[in-house]
């Protein structure tokens, strides 16, 4: 019998995000994230008392499109999310999920000790973490 193998959130993130400041358009998050190609944006701490904030592209069409808000004239921090849900590094993915699926999230920061260091999401989940060749 096999020993099955711990996987932790920091073997399956991504280490690609983009952070970017609450009065940052609309029109330039759309544009920082195409160019850096990832579905979320992470909205900067105003100071070391403040908390992250998460900007998904389906908040962007909830909030802005079907709104029919301009998204030249709105701010990120109109429609981000604040506080975001971060995860450790070293959480279970098995345990990631439930935390999503308990909070109706499909993505996350992960902090480590104060500071953003790669996103996690669903899918990063399943296709790096569920099936092992180790």
């Amino acid at each position: 019998m096999r020993q099955q193998t711990t996987v932790r959130v920091r073997d399956v993130m991504v280490s690609s995000y983009v952070i970017i400041d609450g009065l940052t358009t609309v029109k330039e998050g759309i544009q920082l994230a195409r160019e850096h190609g990832v579905k979320a944006l992470v909205v900067n701490k105003r100071s070391d008392d403040d908390e992250y904030g998460l900007v998904l592209m389906n908040d962007i069409a909830k909030k802005v499109l079907a709104q029919n808000r301009s998204p030249e004239r709105t701010n990120i921090y109109e429609i981000m999310t604040k506080p975001a849900l971060g995860v450790e590094p070293d959480m279970n993915v098995k345990y990631c999920a439930r935390l999503f699926e308990r909070f109706g999230i499909s993505r996350a920061p992960v902090i480590e000790q104060g500071k953003i260091i790669g996103m996690v999401s669903y899918n990063n989940i399943v296709i790096n973490g569920m099936v092992r060749d180790d």
